[in-house]
């Protein structure tokens, strides 16, 4: 009786491992059903560099020390902040020459329009009459002297009065113009003054630094690179027969040399002349925000085919089958059979990878198949067909 017993359990126990086996691969098999569809080939892979949305170099306006360097590379700073400051002695002390210089102008312009308005009210043809206890005499003069004078041609009050007013008008026009030399030179010192600061021309971050403190420096030598950065951007160029491919706004699939990391990037700009050396345009490619890596770094652009070939598809790489020396999909036959079939890859993108060989164009795989199908196996109940996306 324990015998039976024993047999009989031995039985339930192998009946309902083969069930439960049966029903794990059945729902291991199960996924979904999707067509191949053509790839576009010709597709071509251009080497760039990342580059940030703008980017400057600052230079020394004029020679002198360098008394300050605001931060090392990485640094970020807002707009009008000061990144690099020269010494600005000399100018200081030629500041102070000029100011004094200015000062004497104007007292000399003030004193000619004193002149001047004491000539308007008070002309020096009267000055003899308007003497205390000079009354006869200026009289005399006024009433004999002059009349003959003007009778012998020797003198005309009316002239001379023109004369001395032309001449306090000419004082008073040269203290003004010896102002405002003055004033220039002092503005001409200030912009000096001023052009001994570097300050950010935008919001950004020190991307290289050319000098040290104490570092002297020549008009013309560099100082630091500053970028900003919050968008970045791919710069690539690009043959000039491919260029015609490209359009202003279009999207196109870049790879980045972290992770790696694919983006769709958008074309920015087509550079309208190409190089006559290489044959190449520059193209800029607007990264999305956020990517990870900085400039500098490098990516390729993948720019897009323009034909269609039945003999090279793209499928997702999750209808890759796990496992295996060598790739396989499971192609599903129009009875639902299933056939595991070695074949050939070719570059990712994205979700998607290309198939050189093993796959053509309107056939079914399954998408997510189990590591254990194997050919012969009955995929029933999947779902509807669908096709993957195309990609250019």
């Amino acid at each position: 009786m324990k015998t039976i017993m024993n047999r009989t359990s031995v039985i339930l126990t192998a009946v309902l491992t083969a069930v439960l086996t049966f029903a794990a691969t059945s729902q291991a098999q199960f996924g979904r059903v999707i067509q191949v569809q053509a790839a576009a080939v010709g597709d071509q892979t251009i080497s760039g560099t990342v580059v940030p949305f703008r980017e400057v170099t600052l230079t020394a306006q004029i020679g002198g020390r360098v008394t300050l360097v605001a931060g090392a590379e990485g640094d970020y700073f807002e707009r009008d902040e000061v990144l690099v400051a020269i010494s600005d002695e000399r100018l200081t002390a030629q500041r102070r020459q000029v100011m004094a210089e200015l000062r004497s102008a104007e007292a000399a312009m003030r004193e000619a329009q004193m002149q001047y308005g004491r000539e308007v009210a008070a002309p020096r043809t009267r000055d003899i009459g308007q003497m205390p206890g000079m009354g006869i005499p200026s009289m005399f003069d006024q009433l004999i002297t002059r009349p003959m004078g003007q009778i012998a041609g020797l003198g005309d009050p009316a002239l001379d009065r023109h004369v001395d007013l032309h001449s306090r008008v000419i004082g008073v026009d040269q203290a003004g113009a010896r102002w405002q030399q003055a004033r220039s030179r002092l503005d001409e010192i200030d912009s000096a003054i001023r052009d001994t600061r570097s300050v950010a021309p935008f919001s950004g971050l020190i991307m290289r630094k050319h000098v040290e403190e104490g570092d002297t420096v020549q008009p013309g030598q560099p100082l630091v690179g500053f970028g900003h950065v919050e968008f970045l951007r791919v710069e690539s160029d690009i043959p000039a027969r491919l260029v015609g491919r490209l359009r202003v706004g279009d999207m196109v699939r870049v790879t980045l040399d972290v992770g790696p990391t694919q983006v769709d990037a958008r074309v920015a700009q087509i550079f309208p002349i190409a190089d006559p050396q290489r044959h190449t345009v520059t193209v800029k490619f607007d990264l999305p925000r956020g990517v990870p890596g900085g400039p500098g770094m490098y990516a390729d652009v993948h720019l897009p085919g323009t034909e269609v070939s039945d003999s090279v598809v793209r499928i997702p790489l999750s209808a890759i089958v796990p496992g295996g020396a060598l790739p396989r999909v499971a192609v599903v036959d129009a009875d639902g059979t299933v056939r595991v079939r070695m074949v050939r890859l070719g570059a990712v993108q994205g979700d998607l990878i290309t198939v050189t060989s093993g796959l053509e164009a309107g056939e079914r795989i399954l998408d997510n198949p189990d590591a254990n199908i194997r050919s012969g196996d009955r995929v029933d109940g999947v779902t509807a067909p669908r096709t993957t996306p195309r990609f250019r």
